[in-house]
């Protein structure tokens, strides 16, 4: 799985668009990063930028974003309708795949350290990347804004967690994290009456609604503060007003953690809730882009509820997902606007695996040296994943293995899953040993220039081991799939099983030579020697799994 980390950070600038443009300009010139979206508000007199891509461009971004901020942003003269204690006055970093939360935290502190210690501009962390629970809120972090800062820094309780503990009059603060995914959502209804759609958001959101005692009144507490019965979803907001474009009532939902609170849970809860009150969903819709994991999510839990396995491919999960929440009932859903991994890959498209086969294998037949054998590897992997995957979905749910369904269900998911990044390892192969033959062909005229060249090859060669060595562990839990539908798959479908245990042994073969061929071009070194005994030991695995499948496989079909 790629990993991609979007950035969104907060500038104090809505008005001048030509300074807007000069910030987000530096971002965007950043390699690997991609601007999603640039949203400045007069009013607020603040920008909100989203940036993408994998950890260390969007991290080399966000700092030139912060720094060219301080560059153009003059705080002491800076008046806004929103919060704010700094030029740029909040960053965080959020984790869409292959990464987790701690790593956003870790590049947070990172970015942050650097902040500090170049740009001179004070430094706190919030959320997840916070050093203490006094600092997770960043409404906490914010208290006072700006023009209470200089006392703020003043107070040790609030020592900067990077930078000086000064006031910087013109940058202000910086406040950096790492935070959840905000989804934006809303919910149409087959009615004009907002107060009706209102109250099926005070029933879900996390504040939820005002408690009133039997006889209407509403109930304070000792200080004389209302007292709030809290809603069914955490982390969700949501409010119903009417929206005369689409001439109903809508349900505007931000899911400040999609994770604690899916979207297809809180869906059905408001289809449930509108039941009740004679209403009826009509669709919904996205504002901005949604986690792919989302929607896989979603698409899984509706294939269950249906009584079918969810062990299917992406796209029919996503499918499932759109159909079930209604998201193209206003206009039709493009994943590539609206699913931020689709978003990304579309600007550099994987080239191999989106071949058909006959372009693949002339590709492969060329005189030119990749694809090859690794990418080869890379297919027969996601071969014998998505075997597992469809000997899983033959036997679930079947007369006969009603014992085995929890067992088929989990390999069925867990194929895909690795078919997936088998699929991406066989650019990945073929993109590590173009970097190689660059960095063959960089000059090697001065010592400066030789140096800068063997580094560079020593680079792309550790690259170009660690793809197939990845092809290498992922064939392992592959080969473990086969041999886990040999033994309980469906009897009809064990010459499958067989195959895919055959595939995942030319993956695993495979890959363990082009990793043993790259290694020949790193020098000696702890890496080479613990790569090289990995590999060994990885392989001795492959094959005993291999010739366990292969001996069920003849025992049932000879005996």
């Amino acid at each position: 799985m790629k990993q991609l980390v979007e950035c969104v950070p907060n500038f104090s600038e809505g008005r001048d668009r030509a300074l807007i443009d000069k910030i987000v300009a530096v971002m965007a010139a950043v390699k690997g990063v991609k601007v999603l979206d640039v949203d400045p508000g007069a009013d607020t007199n603040r920008t909100v930028v989203t940036l993408i891509g994998e950890p260390a461009p969007v991290a080399e971004a966000a700092f030139q974003g912060i720094r060219r901020a301080a560059e153009l942003i003059d705080m002491s003269k800076h008046s806004g309708a929103h919060p704010r204690i700094g030029a740029t006055d909040v960053c965080p970093f959020v984790p869409v795949s292959g990464v987790t939360m701690a790593d956003c935290a870790e590049l947070a502190r990172q970015v942050g350290r650097r902040v500090g210690d170049e740009l001179g501009i004070p430094v706190y962390l919030y959320e997840a990347a916070a050093a203490s629970p006094q600092r997770v809120n960043l409404a906490d972090v914010r208290a006072g804004e700006y023009e209470g800062l200089a006392d703020k820094l003043r107070d040790p309780a609030w020592k900067p967690d990077f930078g000086p503990a000064t006031f910087n009059a013109r940058a202000g603060a910086t406040v950096i994290g790492a935070r959840e995914f905000l989804i934006a959502y809303n919910i149409n209804f087959n009615t004009r009456d907002a107060a009706l759609v209102n109250d099926i958001a005070l029933e879900i959101r996390e504040k939820g609604r005002v408690k009133k005692d039997a006889k209407g009144a509403v109930v304070k507490d000792a200080q004389g503060e209302k007292v709030w019965a809290p809603g069914k979803f955490k982390a969700v907001k949501a409010i119903g007003w009417y929206i005369e474009q689409y001439g109903c009532a809508q349900l505007s939902i931000n899911f400040n953690n999609y994770k604690i609170s899916p979207v297809h849970e809180v869906f059905v809860e408001v289809c449930r809730q509108a039941e009740t009150r004679g209403l009826r969903v009509t669709g919904s819709e996205l504002v901005g882009l949604i986690p792919k994991q989302a929607l896989l999510d979603a698409g899984a839990f509706f294939l269950t509820r249906q009584g079918k396995p969810a062990g299917v491919p992406d796209e029919e999960l996503i499918h499932i997902a759109v159909k079930s929440l209604g998201l193209a009932e206003l206009t039709p859903f493009d994943p590539l606007k609206k699913i931020i991994e689709a978003s990304v890959e579309a600007e550099n498209p994987p080239r191999l695996q989106r071949m058909d086969l006959r372009e693949f294998a002339n590709e492969l037949s060329s005189d030119s040296p990749a694809p090859g054998g690794g990418s080869v590897a890379s297919l027969a992997g996601a071969l014998a994943a998505a075997l597992a995957a469809m000997v899983s979905n033959l036997t679930a749910g079947k007369k006969g293995y009603e014992e085995q369904r929890d067992r088929m269900l989990r390999v069925g998911v867990e194929g895909q899953r690795l078919k997936d990044e088998f699929l991406y390892d066989i650019d990945r192969d073929t993109e590590a040993f173009n970097e190689v033959m660059a960095a063959i062909k960089l000059p090697k005229k001065t010592d400066a220039e030789k140096a800068a060249r063997d580094a560079a090859m020593e680079a792309a060669n550790k690259g170009a081991t660690l793809v197939p060595l990845g092809v290498l562990r992922r064939a392992v839990p592959a080969l473990e799939l086969a041999r886990e539908m040999a033994r309980h798959g469906n009897r009809n479908s064990i010459s499958d099983a067989g195959v895919g245990g055959l595939m995942g042994l030319s993956a695993a073969e495979g890959a363990y030579y082009n990793v043993m061929i790259n290694l020949k071009g790193i020098d000696g070194g702890a890496f080479r020697d613990a790569t090289s005994r990995e590999a060994r030991d990885l392989l001795a695995q492959a094959e005993k799994l291999a010739a366990e499948i292969r001996d069920i496989v003849r025992k049932d079909l000879e005996g």
